[in-house]
C-alpha cells in the first residue's frame, strides 16, 4: 500500500487482470472492499498500482490477501439505485430480491436480473442500473444455494437444472405485482437458466427478450474450458461428465439427481430459441468461451446479436463501463417499449 500521494495507492502483482485497464474492485480476505481506478501505474516488471476510489475502508492494509473482482457495487446504493427488500416465495423456500423501480411510473416491462455460479446479486447491479435508466423495473433475484437464497440438500449447484425453478418463481411475483412482459439479464450460468425460462411454453409471450452476459450455453465446453485453464488436458472433462449425467455417480458427489447436460446445450436448441437476445462475451473468456456464442450467433442470426469486448469472465462492463452501457440501451431502446414490451 502506497499512502505518499493524495490518494492510496495499492501495489499488486503484475498480471494481465491486475494490468487490464477498467473498474475493477479487490475483494479483501477480512471482508474489506476496495474500489480502484481505471489507471494502472507501473511499478516494475513484477508490480502494478491502483489507485483507490473513494475512502479506504478501515481494517485494510498491506500485506493482505485479496481476490480480484468485477463485482463493482455491493448493494443498490452503492450504485445510486433505491431498493426494496422482497422475498420470492420457491418450493424450497423463501428467496430474498431486490425490487428496483425507474424513477417515475411504474413499467408494465420488467427486467429479471440473474446472477451465475459463485457469484451473488450484486453482480448484476452493473446491469440493473441500464434498465433502470431505460425505464424498467427490475427484480435481482437469489436462489437455491447461492449463500442468499435457501439452502437445500448438500448445497451443491445443480448448475440451473433446478435454480430455474427459483426464478420461475420471481417471474410469476412479476407478474402478479404488474408486469405484462419480462426481459432476461442472465450472467454466466445466468444465462443458462434465462435461456431455459424464454423456451418454456407457458412463458411464450411473457419472456420477450434476453441480456445474456458471458451466458453458459454449453456446459461441457464450459466444463473443459475450466480443466485448461486449472492446466489439466482438455479431454479432462469428458472424464467429469459422467459424474453429473449419470446415477449413482452423481449421488456420490453430493447431487441429488442427474444433471441434464444435453438439455442445456443450447447451441443444439439453437432452433428453440424465439425472442431477441443479445449476448455480450469477452474474448479472454476461459471459463465459457466466446466461441459457442459466435456459433449460437452464427445458427441464428435473425435473433441473436453479439457484442465482443477485450475482456474476461463477466468482465465486459468492467473494461469499458461506456460502451457497455451504451449497448445494451441501444439494445432495449430498439427491441423493448418499457411500457408494454
Amino acid at each position: 500500500m502506497d499512502h505518499t500521494g493524495e490518494h492510496p495507492i495499492v501495489v499488486l502483482d503484475r498480471s494481465p487482470r491486475t494490468a487490464a485497464p477498467g473498474d475493477y474492485c479487490l475483494i479483501v480476505e477480512n471482508g474489506g472492499w476496495v474500489r480502484l481506478s481505471p489507471k494502472v501505474e507501473d511499478r516494475g516488471p513484477h508490480l502494478v498500482g491502483r489507485e483507490v476510489v473513494g475512502e479506504l475502508l478501515p481494517g485494510v492494509a498491506a500485506g493482505q490477501r485479496a481476490s480480484w473482482s468485477g463485482i463493482y457495487f455491493q448493494t443498490p446504493a452503492d450504485a445510486g439505485l433505491h431498493a426494496t427488500d422482497v422475498e420470492i416465495q420457491t418450493d424450497v423456500g423463501p428467496a430474498p430480491a431486490w425490487l428496483i423501480t425507474p424513477p417515475g411510473s411504474p413499467s408494465t416491462t420488467w427486467a429479471i436480473h440473474i446472477h451465475g455460479l459463485g457469484s451473488t446479486r450484486a453482480g448484476t447491479l452493473r446491469g440493473v442500473q441500464v434498465a433502470s435508466e431505460a425505464g424498467l423495473t427490475s427484480l435481482v433475484v437469489t436462489y437455491r444455494n447461492d449463500g442468499d437464497g435457501p439452502s437445500v440438500g448438500t448445497g451443491r449447484s445443480e448448475l440451473g437444472a433446478a435454480e430455474v425453478d427459483d426464478v420461475r418463481a420471481a417471474v410469476d411475483y412479476a407478474r402478479e405485482n404488474g408486469a405484462q412482459s419480462i426481459i432476461l439479464f442472465g450472467w454466466s450460468m445466468g444465462g443458462a437458466i434465462a435461456l431455459q425460462l424464454a423456451a418454456a411454453p407457458k412463458l411464450r409471450g411473457v419472456v420477450v427478450g434476453l441480456v445474456l452476459e458471458s451466458p453458459v450455453l454449453d456446459w461441457v465446453a464450459v466444463i473443459n474450458a475450466n480443466c485448461v485453464r486449472s492446466g489439466l488436458p482438455a479431454a479432462t472433462g469428458i472424464l467429469a461428465i459422467p459424474w453429473l449425467a449419470l446415477r449413482p455417480l452423481s449421488n456420490l458427489v453430493g447431487l441429488p439427481t442427474t444433471l441434464p447436460l444435453q438439455s442445456l446445450d443450447w447451441v443444439a436448441r439453437a432452433a428453440e430459441l424465439a425472442v431477441p437476445t443479445l449476448i455480450i462475451h469477452g474474448t479472454g473468456d476461459d471459463s465459457s468461451p466466446i466461441r459457442v456464442s459466435q456459433e449460437l450467433r452464427d445458427l441464428r442470426p435473425d435473433l441473436v446479436d453479439l457484442e465482443a469486448f477485450t475482456a474476461g469472465h463477466t468482465l465486459s462492463w468492467n473494461s469499458d463501463p461506456k460502451r457497455w452501457r451504451s449497448t445494451v440501451t441501444a439494445w432495449l431502446s430498439a427491441h423493448v417499449n418499457s411500457d408494454g414490451g
